[in-house]
């Protein structure tokens, strides 16, 4: 990455603006923003047949997880050893990693009328091939695996299959493992507001409005703290365009809630706390965060930008390759945590996770972010940023996508606010 900064260039834009800024921008990825498909590669969960699965159960396969129960210090997320045993080991053998845990017929009607019962309703939130970890695999049919789970407002289950990926097999189930508060307030996300004074705050918890009340207690840093009002929306299995995000790429996004915090001073730092009062009037706190507010329009300060694109979104024990390219989007956020006290916004402007319509990565993709657009406001592209920055940096092509299953406009108006402030830009570095 490389940083430049350039405050007496002049501006490649005229005109009034909510910010003046000096510019360090940093791009990441290339800016033309591509169909997902067109991206050199196949969601990693859609190769899996698991619409042809079958139930193939053997007395003597075994699998086991633990520690049972994660988060007990208030962590959100820990990793998860997964022991399994084969009476009939393959090379093609894997291991899935379901939530809900129980993903059997009982949970779901057969959506395709040429399905029948025994079938498996939901495809796994991530999977990793069993011989991974031990290459004797095939000769011993034991193996160990560690999955890092993040809490997803649901228990888990895992699952040994054979017959690969296009023809799976059901061998043998694990034990159910939960968080301790599978309900918690997680993942909160910052965006600049309509006002050069007002930060939005966006996180996600598994409790409707009719258990909690959600808020923000916030204030200056050291000083008396104040309480702020969140709304409450989520989102239906039927407001999804066609499979797999109808289908076997559903899960429950839980609830998402979001606060205005208003009237902020100038260039303050700010701590903030996730709050869900219960009907008992006892309280659910998430963990306690900060924020550096905006300076007052037309101060002269130095504003460092990091602009990129495509990132999508990666595992941090390697489960789900994405034609493995998708580490590099592990790269670009350590490298975003190390320089974040350098960092005062983020635009990230296409490609967010290529989930291609399987609900769960989205949890995935913010719990991934969640050290970066905690502290600094994370900006996302809608379709019209890429007029936007096309009339920006008039030099670069820009073709606008859609999510290739018809999912991204209500998963990005679901899960956070893209206001996007007008800037003076005065040079970019490429």
């Amino acid at each position: 990455m490389r940083y430049r900064e350039m405050a007496n260039s002049p501006p490649l834009l005229g005109g009034s603006s909510l910010l003046s800024l000096s510019l360090a921008a940093v791009l990441l990825a290339v800016l033309g923003v591509r169909i997902a498909s067109a991206a050199g590669g196949e969601q990693p969960l859609a190769k899996i047949a698991i619409h042809d699965a079958v139930f193939a159960l053997h007395e003597n396969a075994s699998v086991r997880a633990h520690p049972l129960v994660l988060g007990l210090e208030g962590e959100d997320t820990e990793w998860v050893v997964v022991d399994f045993e084969s009476p009939a080991p393959a090379e093609d053998d894997w291991i899935a990693v379901f939530s809900p845990a129980n993903f059997n017929s009982s949970t779901c009607p057969p959506i395709d009328p040429r399905q029948h019962a025994p079938f498996i309703c939901s495809a796994p939130i991530k999977y990793k091939f069993a011989n991974e970890s031990s290459s004797d695999y095939t000769k011993t049919g034991n193996a160990s695996l560690e999955f890092q789970l993040i809490n997803q407002r649901a228990d888990f289950s895992f699952a040994l299959f054979s017959g690969g990926l296009s023809n799976p097999k059901l061998v043998a189930v694990s034990n159910i493992i939960n968080f301790a508060n599978p309900k918690a307030p997680l993942y909160p996300r910052l965006s600049q507001g309509k006002s050069w004074d007002e930060m939005t705050v966006t996180w996600t918890s598994g409790y409707n409005i009719d258990e909690v009340t959600p808020f923000v207690e916030w204030g200056v840093k050291g000083e008396t703290q104040t309480r702020s009002p969140a709304g409450t929306l989520t989102f239906q299995q039927n407001s999804m365009c066609g499979p797999p995000a109808r289908t076997v790429g559903w899960r429950d996004p839980g609830f998402i809630h979001t606060s205005f915090l208003k009237d902020l001073w100038p260039n303050a730092e700010y701590t903030y706390r996730l709050g869900q009062r219960l009907a008992n009037n006892s309280y659910v706190w998430s963990k306690a965060y900060s924020f550096k507010s905006s300076p007052y329009p037309g101060q002269d300060s130095l504003q460092r930008v990091v602009i990129f694109g495509d990132m999508g979104k990666a595992e941090r024990d390697g489960s789900n390759e994405y034609n493995n390219y998708q580490p590099g989007s592990l790269n670009t956020t350590d490298q975003l945590i190390k320089d974040l006290d350098n960092v005062d916004i983020v635009f990230h402007i296409g490609d967010i996770t290529y989930a291609n319509g399987y609900i769960s990565q989205w949890d995935q993709f913010t719990s991934m972010i969640e050290p970066i657009a905690s502290t600094v406001p994370y900006m996302i592209a809608r379709y019209t940023f890429g007029v936007w920055i096309s009339k920006l940096l008039p030099n670069l092509y820009i073709m606008l996508e859609l999510d290739a299953v018809g999912i991204m406009s209500v998963m990005l108006q679901a899960r956070g606010h893209f206001t996007i402030p007008m800037i003076q830009v005065v040079n970019v570095a490429s």
